[in-house]
């Protein structure tokens, strides 16, 4: 399958709710592996249909190869932890920035798989931020807004200068 464009911040697609996932067929199982390659290429741990532009609720995660391959559709989060914990993150729409955000330590997700059966997964260590990261695009929260003003105007200034540096 192709490797799809990925939108670059600040893209307003990236801050645009997606909309809920309702036919479960070929045309949802090939945006599923265009996903993963597109991510692989990026390359990246976890992508979501809103990084190509496609407002769907449809998120791939590839932690590693010896995890394997998670699709989730529809997801969102059903519990999450009081305990917290901090992991650098960045996106796969801004490539080269990143910063540490803190994000609940351990989540439970509702999700629908590629058939449309319901399934619940309990997460923790990089999955359970992964998945929270990745459910806020989808909500149309970019990474970005879990941080400080002064925090995020400092990533947004070394991205802009990296990428200035990159057209030259």
């Amino acid at each position: 399958m192709p490797v799809r464009a990925i939108v670059s911040y600040p893209d307003a697609l990236l801050r645009t709710p997606c909309a809920g996932v309702t036919r479960f067929d070929r045309e949802l199982r090939d945006l599923a592996t265009d996903l993963l390659d597109t991510m692989r290429a990026a390359p990246g741990i976890g992508i979501t249909a809103a990084h190509i532009g496609i407002l769907k609720r449809l998120v791939v995660i590839e932690l590693s190869a010896d995890d394997g391959v998670r699709t989730y559709v529809n997801p969102r989060i059903a519990e999450a932890s009081q305990e917290k914990t901090r992991h650098t993150e960045g996106s796969v729409s801004m490539p080269g920035a990143t910063e540490e955000v803190e994000r609940a330590a351990r989540v439970r997700v509702r999700y629908q798989d590629l058939d449309g059966q319901e399934h619940v997964e309990e997460a923790d260590s990089l999955l359970a931020i992964c998945l929270q990261h990745e459910i806020d695009q989808l909500d149309g929260i970019f990474w970005l807004q879990r941080l400080s003003r002064l925090k995020r105007e400092r990533v947004v200034k070394r991205y802009e200068k990296s990428r200035r540096l990159d057209t030259k």
